[in-house]
């Protein structure tokens, strides 16, 4: 039962995942989420109903357009594998409660996030606006609206942080150092986590993200590298782990 109930997170996951890569890439240029449909970038081909089952139609297909036998690449179902996977590990760490709810719905923004950023360098404030409604949403039946109003001054609190982080980074490197995106992420985060751990992201995201800008940088010192995956990633760490800010104090002082 609780291997189907898995399999179950999944493949949910792994369907919305395919949802989430369209919407990162369109939305962000203003196109459509719904026209033209899902197509070959070469040849054009409409994708047909088994062309579009996440991860299988990838295998199935060998990796090739069925009509122009174009490649398509991996990315795809190691994204789809990935929300998938996200889905599941949200119900291995919180069962079926609105905790389980909560992460999912913030694990969504996140993948758009993740889309968008990478492909365009922007994110939407459409989806922070609809996701952080969401996450309020859920959050008025967990602790009521006393605890509501309490995560949006946590809310206020890691915007205005991160605001002065990307003046004074400004300043630092005569240059923008943060897109506004980022800033408005973060408040999301401490929406989500509060403004302890929202700082905290910070910092567990420049350790994520050192090692590949390096290597990034190294291959073409002009390529602008987006900070906000990094973030998402280190979002997904802290809420899957459920990292609070009193654990991580008392590992610190031991």
């Amino acid at each position: 039962m609780y291997f189907s109930i898995l399999l179950l997170f999944f493949v949910v996951g792994a369907i919305f995942g395919s949802f989430y890569n369209v919407v990162g890439y369109r939305l962000p240029k203003g196109e459509s989420l719904l026209y033209p449909a899902s197509h070959c970038p070469k040849c054009n081909h409409k994708l047909g109903p088994l062309e579009l089952i996440p991860i299988l139609s990838f295998l199935f297909l060998g990796g090739k357009c069925k009509e122009c036998k174009d490649k398509i690449s991996w990315f795809y179902p190691i994204f789809e594998f990935c929300s998938g996977l996200l889905f599941m590990l949200s119900y291995v760490a919180f069962g079926f409660s609105l905790e389980c709810l909560l992460s999912i719905v913030f694990i969504s923004m996140l993948l758009i996030i993740i889309i968008s950023d990478y492909q365009t360098m922007i994110i939407p404030d459409s989806v922070l606006i609809v996701f952080s409604a969401m996450i309020i949403i859920i959050k008025y039946f967990m602790v009521g609206i006393e605890g509501v109003g309490i995560s949006l001054l946590h809310a206020i609190g890691a915007f205005v942080f991160m605001l002065l982080l990307k003046l004074f980074g400004d300043f630092l490197f005569k240059k923008e150092s943060m897109g506004g995106g980022d800033i408005k992420l973060l408040a999301v985060y401490g929406l989500m986590f509060g403004f302890p751990m929202s700082i905290v992201s910070v910092f567990i995201a420049a350790i994520i993200g050192l090692p590949i800008s390096l290597v990034v940088v190294k291959k073409n010192s002009n390529h602008e590298i987006p900070f906000g995956p990094f973030l998402a990633a280190a979002a997904i760490l802290i809420v899957l782990l459920k990292l609070d800010f009193s654990t991580l104090l008392n590992l610190l002082t031991i």
